[in-house]
């Protein structure tokens, strides 16, 4: 089924080579066909994160066969479907994870990674969901094993990742500390639920997430930096704790000493979202809608925006994330 009034063409986010956000020009392109199993969105609102920049960079390429348009997540309107699929319907408000795309007026998305609007939520928060709240669940939860009562470490709590993880990881029943950059950035993770923000500018976490935890170190570290604060990580973490890489702001080579990962008896694990299988991401959006979606909608968890920008102002958005002031999510809207 489509519906009526679909253009032929479409204003998109060009990469122009890779380098700078310069790169990120708008252009003309057609509008994609949904294959068997797919929808096509018509796209309201589009989430700018680190993957982008990285594929940017050149550094993380979309999958074989996916489109090289940056984008991982959109919310908007179905109004295609392909062969298959029964699951949602032409005219549904849904927002989606998506392999690439999003820098666009269309896009489409797997049947079973698009999700709901959760009632209440605007295109642009809704669009701010499914990137970061898939990585935390799959991270958090499944990875890491985040129990209630155990103390989660996040660095980076004021970026999209850290204040999901944030309010994930409290609605759950856990108590959490964050490291961020400044005075500002930590009393906005400490709004958010966290019960203590270290600024890593002016106080050495390891001997302060120590003391936070009466010498025990947290239970789960949940890692965006590497480099240097890799050995710092396994330095702090309690005994049978779990670490979960899942970026490299700093190098991920480095020289460590993993006597104490023997001795402590840590795991230390770490994921990516984006080349995983249709099937493997449906299995966390399932988990995600049985147990998250309920508390979107009660409003006890939700994402936290920074700005909005137009979507011809993506190299605009990209230069603001790269200048790490934000808090929260910046986004793109091609409906405002």
């Amino acid at each position: 089924m489509t519906a009526t009034g679909i253009p032929a063409d479409m204003t998109y986010i060009r990469l122009h080579g890779h380098g700078g956000p310069e790169v990120l020009e708008p252009d003309r392109m057609p509008v994609p066909s949904p294959a068997a199993g797919e929808v096509l969105v018509r796209v309201a609102a589009a989430g700018v994160n680190r993957p982008d920049v990285e594929q940017r960079r050149g550094n993380y390429p979309p999958p074989p066969g996916a489109s090289d348009v940056p984008g991982l997540e959109i919310a908007g309107i179905i109004v295609a479907v392909g062969e298959g699929v029964a699951r949602t319907r032409v005219g549904e408000a849904v927002c989606a994870l998506v392999h690439s795309g999003g820098y666009a007026e269309y896009c489409l998305a797997s049947d079973p990674l698009a999700l709901p609007v959760p009632k209440g939520f605007s295109m642009v928060q809704a669009a701010a969901v499914p990137e970061t709240f898939f990585t935390v669940w799959t991270n958090v939860f499944d990875r890491g094993g985040l129990k209630p009562g155990e103390t989660l470490l996040v660095h980076g709590g004021s970026s999209g990742i850290g204040t999901t993880a944030i309010q994930l990881a409290k609605a759950f029943g856990s108590r959490v500390a964050v490291t961020v950059g400044n005075g500002l950035k930590a009393d906005a993770c400490l709004k958010l639920g966290a019960d203590r923000a270290i600024n890593y500018n002016t106080e050495d976490f390891v001997a302060e997430v120590k003391e936070f935890t009466d010498g025990r170190g947290p239970n789960l570290i949940l890692d965006m930096v590497g480099g240097s604060y890799i050995a710092r990580n396994i330095r702090c973490a309690a005994q049978d704790g779990r670490i979960v890489q899942i970026g490299f702001l700093e190098s991920p080579k480095v020289e460590v000493n993993f006597a104490p990962l023997m001795v402590k008896r840590l795991t230390y694990t770490g994921s990516t979202l984006r080349p995983r299988s249709v099937t493997e991401k449906a299995a966390i959006a399932r988990a995600l809608s049985d147990k998250v979606w309920p508390l979107l909608e009660a409003g006890t968890v939700g994402p936290v925006i920074h700005t909005v920008l137009p979507l011809a102002e993506a190299a605009e958005a990209h230069r603001l994330m790269e200048e790490s002031r934000h808090i929260g999510k910046i986004m793109l809207e091609t409906e405002p």
